[in-house]
């Protein structure tokens, strides 16, 4: 495809409106798709709903049971079906949990590979500017956790178009978790493909590296951000962009880290049990390398805008533990 200036929530739409027209057996279900989805996700860059498009029988609108549009996706995964899942947020997938990781991701193991369940769940993660603490958590440690997931995380529009096409055609069930801050965030999309357990350089030091910095979501921006002014510090840093936490690219954090010999972990998530306690312990068990995390507190996200940037890991903090880790 021509390369297109697309915003994270049109690339998505994109990639799924050719995953559907490419194959009748991919479908969408949840609460208001039919208008588009509550960020726009379900509608097409030209500004058509994808329900428009493909119908009512392929875009359904659910009832407020995400026990039962869960449910209902992994049957329908199981009849031979191809379902993409929305949950709105993860926060409401929690109703979900059974469905998710009782069914949906041991089937294939307990029945010898006679059930595939070729299912993408899409929940939006992260904080949502004043949507208080049902509406503004990160789970994916949690999904990581459970075998028989992949787990993504997309950061920008052109992976949130790669990822969801390679989620679409992986075959097992997927943990699609886009931040909800995201979908307004603009990039080129060049249709470039991109494969599950793939990490991104997102910022490279022209000088010899110092530290290794690994994120994923929206974290990456801010972590970018802070290598920048690193840099003008004498500190240079190269920002390793997941992409997906499960799997995850462990060999391209190991030589990246042995490299520059220093590896800091940022996530929005909260730090304790965080995923970036594995990517840490990764790295300290098989390189030589000094390894520290960064992550949110274990407090709820606050509705308040002073508690809520309690929770928020920004550029200056991403900054200070680098320096702390470099001995500055």
């Amino acid at each position: 495809m021509q390369p297109r200036t697309l915003t994270y929530a049109q690339a998505a739409a994109l990639a799924l409106q050719e995953a559907m027209q490419a194959s009748p057996h991919v479908i969408a279900m949840g609460e208001d798709l039919g208008r588009g989805g509550v960020f726009g996700q379900y509608r097409t860059p030209e500004g058509r709903t994808l329900a428009d498009v493909f119908g009512t029988d392929r875009v359904i609108d659910t009832p407020i049971s995400e026990a039962t549009i869960m449910g209902a996706g992994v049957g329908m995964a199981l009849a031979g079906l191809q379902p993409v899942v929305e949950m709105r947020v993860a926060d409401f997938a929690l109703c979900a949990i059974d469905e998710l990781v009782n069914q949906a991701a041991k089937n294939r193991y307990m029945f010898g590979g006679q059930g595939r369940v070729p299912l993408v769940a899409r929940l939006p993660i992260g904080i949502w500017t004043a949507s208080a603490a049902q509406h503004s958590q990160s789970f994916e440690s949690w999904f990581a956790h459970v075998p028989g997931l992949v787990v993504v995380a997309p950061s920008t529009p052109a992976d949130n178009y790669g990822l969801l096409k390679a989620a679409l055609a992986c075959g097992d069930p997927v943990v699609y978790m886009e931040h909800k801050e995201l979908w307004g965030l603009q990039g080129e999309v060049d249709g470039a493909p991109v494969e599950l357990g793939q990490c991104r350089v997102a910022h490279q030091s022209a000088a010899a590296g110092d530290l290794t910095i690994v994120s994923w979501s929206r974290q990456v921006h801010a972590c970018v951000d802070a290598a920048r002014q690193l840099a003008a510090q004498g500190i240079h840093a190269e920002v390793l962009d997941l992409r997906t936490i499960w799997p995850w690219d462990r060999e391209a954090v190991l030589a990246s880290s042995a490299r520059t010999g220093r590896l800091l972990v940022v996530h929005e998530a909260v730090q304790a049990a965080g995923f970036g306690a594995e990517v840490a312990a990764t790295v300290a068990e098989h390189t030589g390398a000094r390894v520290a995390r960064l992550g949110a507190p274990r407090i709820p996200v606050g509705y308040a805008q002073t508690l809520e940037a309690e929770s928020r890991i920004g550029e200056a903090q991403i900054v200070q533990a680098a320096r702390r880790l470099q001995g500055k």
